[in-house]
């Protein structure tokens, strides 16, 4: 079986993120795009550059209330999701809380046929197991492609988070933790069902992220 991987790329110019999706994607099968670490007014560009391998990118614009680089409105962040939408991504991932409170922007989303990737992140710790089914199923009526990362303080926290895997359902389910303790939770992911695991190209972006040719050496991946 491949298992597959994900690197994201955090760049700060439109040229910038085609040159390191290029290289990318000769080493993974995805590449999440976070448009949040550009200007507002550079990212309608980068999309135009991108658009041609749209069809294996994540496309992420996450604020920095949910941990991210967005510096714009509120308003303006859901103009681009819906610009993005219109360009029908692999995924598009927007934050749970994000889609719970906006009917607008899931009609709108609707309406495009993009498939989404709904999100949700705990950066300070690992709900309970029950917690966590819940948030799930919560989340799963919004998207069957369901992405939940929390924070792992011991290795009961990180093991939660991949017994959810045993609750998903019909999900597309990613669960991994954050942080030393969930290191391995990227891993042992994929043998459990995640459809990739997120990776980087170099440096970790994201507390306990594995580099492409870490994973590849890990789980003899071939690309």
């Amino acid at each position: 079986m491949k298992y597959k991987t994900c690197v994201s790329i955090t760049e700060k110019t439109p040229y910038k993120i085609k040159q390191t999706l290029k290289i990318a994607l000769k080493k993974s099968d995805y590449v999440e795009v976070r448009f949040d670490f550009l200007k507002i007014e550079q990212i309608p560009e980068a999309i135009e550059l991108i658009k041609k391998d749209l069809n294996k990118i994540v496309c992420t614009l996450r604020p920095k209330t949910e941990g991210g680089k967005f510096s714009g409105s509120e308003k303006e962040r859901i103009s681009i999701l819906k610009l993005i939408a219109e360009y029908n991504p692999f995924l598009l991932d927007v934050e749970f809380n994000t889609l719970k409170r906006n009917s607008s922007l899931r009609k709108y989303l609707k309406s495009t046929k993009t498939k989404l990737l709904v999100s949700w992140h705990d950066f300070k710790k690992t709900p309970s197991s029950a917690e966590l089914k819940k948030k799930m199923n919560q989340m799963s009526k919004f998207s069957s492609n369901v992405k939940i990362v929390c924070t792992a303080k011991t290795t009961d926290d990180s093991n939660r988070m991949l017994e959810l895997y045993s609750k998903k359902g019909k999900n597309n389910l990613i669960s991994f933790a954050m942080g030393d303790f969930g290191r391995i939770s990227r891993i042992l992911c994929l043998y459990l069902g995640s459809p990739y695991t997120y990776i980087s190209l170099g440096k970790a972006i994201a507390p306990g992220q594995f580099s492409v040719d870490e994973v590849k050496k890990i789980t003899n991946l071939k690309k």
